[in-house]
């Protein structure tokens, strides 16, 4: 049965993203390394530390299906057709996805869903036993308090943004998480993994 984990790189002070959506210094990690990693097999590499890869590498392979919001479906352009993480997408969105963008990627393997929770049970039938990647923001946070959420994981960067798009979106219940089971030091990156409590 597939995981749900929720996931990106995050700020100190817990933003995502600045109030323009830009990540700002949040992923010069990605390029600070000696070490180069594929994010996928379309060709995206970054250079990262050794201990950041090996802690990238098994979990990018295990990524089946990539949820995201409309917002961020819109502003990435759908990456062009090709997954970021997994093989792949489902977006959250009330709207159809414009036309223009359905004709030139016709074999996208891109899926949308009216919710959250349809989101997540499409995508968990997708995946098999494979993982889920919920990205974080404001459907990660709705996916997290609708308790659809398995494990969290943060790529928690030395910055401090003050201000922007929140981890957990609007979400501002308690919720309990398992000791971290994975604390990977990289340069300028601290990965970080836990289980939430059932």
């Amino acid at each position: 049965m597939a995981r749900v984990i929720l996931q990106a790189v995050v700020s100190v002070d817990g933003y995502i993203a600045k109030p323009d959506d830009m990540p700002g210094p949040l992923h010069d990690w990605y390029g600070n390394g000696d070490v180069e990693i594929a994010a996928n097999d379309k060709g995206w590499t970054f250079h990262v530390s050794q201990a950041s890869r090996d802690y990238l590498n098994p979990f990018w392979d295990a990524v089946s299906v990539t949820v995201i919001g409309r917002h961020l479906f819109d502003m990435t352009n759908g990456w062009d057709g090709v997954p970021a993480a997994g093989e792949e997408l489902v977006v959250v969105t009330h709207r159809p996805l414009p036309q223009e963008w359905l004709d030139e990627h016709p074999d996208a393997p891109v899926r949308t869903a009216g919710s959250v929770e349809e989101a997540i049970t499409l995508a968990k039938e997708r995946a098999g036993d494979g993982l889920v990647v919920v990205s974080a923001g404001d459907v990660g946070g709705q996916a997290f308090a609708a308790g659809l959420v398995d494990e969290v994981a943060m790529d928690v960067a030395p910055v401090v943004l003050g201000e922007g798009k929140r981890f957990f979106g609007a979400h501002t219940g308690v919720a309990l998480l398992e000791d971290p089971d994975q604390v990977v030091q990289g340069d300028r990156v601290l990965h970080l993994h836990y289980r939430v409590r059932r």
